[in-house]
């Protein structure tokens, strides 16, 4: 049953703005429809429309109650405020909080959920941290960006993958010793095969049948068309089903992955860690700029210090001179040759400083 042209669907920035005005969250909003928090999120950026009942539910949640005009401060703001899982665990609305405030919220909510994706994709128990806490630096580092980004959790997860997914790990001493598999033999063998995936059918996968997005937003996270994305994930799961018959139903497939992701107890650093780690690591950085940029002047002015003033042409070569006598080894003297000789000796003794030819 689809419903009259006579009451449209909003758009979906008004969308948006119908459920704040109404203090519901995408999480709320989703339960009392009967959907997943990533497909309201899909409906309200535009990815997708609602459709039948789910659509009739979602207008009448909407346009129940008369939203209110957007008030001058709330336009002074562009972008989408960052929304936290619970507002009520929190003293203050989400639109007044702090930078700090904000980004410990968005890191206690995602940050042990990642941590657990990061090791479906890794592997490595301390590399899923280190992705988890590398991607929180680059976001509190970016702050203003992510703030404002339509989807910050997408934001984080999408850096966290690209750091647990990098090859040059491998080059790392750390890695390059093995850790120890998890303790029962059905995880260890999900593990076995999911590390045996091509990257990016991986992370596909763990898109999809582990966190819960559609496919339209799996293929935008790994940066990929839809018909990409959906080839990877059926040849991501005809591998998985060939080793594994059992998991070929996707939920069964999903509740595997969930209970290999939450059986490893992984833990996650507390906010302000990975706050002063972003902010020294940017210190360092400034600093290692700055003295880049001394040395470099440094350089330049020794250069100038030291180089000539003016132009020197550089020698000719030489050139071979014709007619010249080959040299002969001396021989003895002569008669005459002698006393020539003896001759020259006197006159440098007693004779001038300067010899003179006389005519004979």
């Amino acid at each position: 049953m689809t419903r009259s042209p006579a009451t449209p669907l909003p758009s979906p920035e008004e969308r948006r703005r119908l459920r704040e005005s109404r203090s519901l969250t995408q999480a709320q909003l989703a339960q009392r429809i009967g959907v997943s928090r990533e497909t309201v999120r899909a409906w309200e950026s535009g990815r997708s429309t609602p459709r039948g009942r789910k659509r009739e539910t979602y207008v009448k949640l909407l346009t129940a109650t008369p939203a209110p005009a957007p008030t001058g401060r709330r336009s002074e703001r562009p972008g989408r405020p960052l929304e936290l899982p619970e507002p009520s665990e929190y003293p203050e609305s989400p639109s007044v909080l702090t930078p700090t405030q904000a980004f410990d919220a968005l890191y206690a909510f995602c940050a042990p959920a990642l941590v657990r994706q990061a090791y479906l994709l890794s592997g490595r128990r301390g590399l899923a941290r280190e992705s988890v806490e590398r991607a929180f630096q680059l976001a509190w580092d970016r702050w203003p960006e992510v703030a404002r980004d339509r989807d910050p959790a997408g934001w984080v997860r999408a850096a966290a993958y690209e750091w647990a997914l990098s090859p040059w790990h491998r080059f790392r001493p750390r890695h390059r010793r093995p850790e120890p598999p998890p303790s029962e033999p059905s995880e260890r063998e999900l593990l076995d095969v999911l590390l045996h995936l091509p990257p990016p059918y991986r992370r596909t996968l763990v898109l999809y049948d582990g966190v819960g997005l559609d496919l339209p937003e799996t293929a935008a996270e790994t940066e990929a068309s839809t018909r990409a994305a959906a080839s990877r994930l059926l040849h991501a799961h005809e591998i998985v089903a060939a080793r594994l018959p059992e998991l070929s139903d996707p939920r069964v497939l999903h509740e595997r992955l969930a209970e290999l992701a939450s059986s490893e107890h992984l833990r996650s650093a507390k906010p302000p860690e990975v706050r002063d780690g972003s902010e020294r690591r940017a210190r360092f950085w400034t600093r290692a700029v700055v003295a880049f940029t001394v040395a470099l002047i440094g350089a330049v002015a020794l250069t100038l210090a030291t180089a000539p003033t003016h132009y020197a042409p550089p020698l000719p070569p030489g050139e071979t001179v014709q007619g010249v006598p080959p040299q002969m080894a001396p021989g003895p003297l002569s008669n005459r040759e002698r006393k020539l000789r003896s001759k020259l000796r006197e006159e440098l003794q007693h004779g001038p400083q300067r010899l003179a030819p006389q005519p004979r």
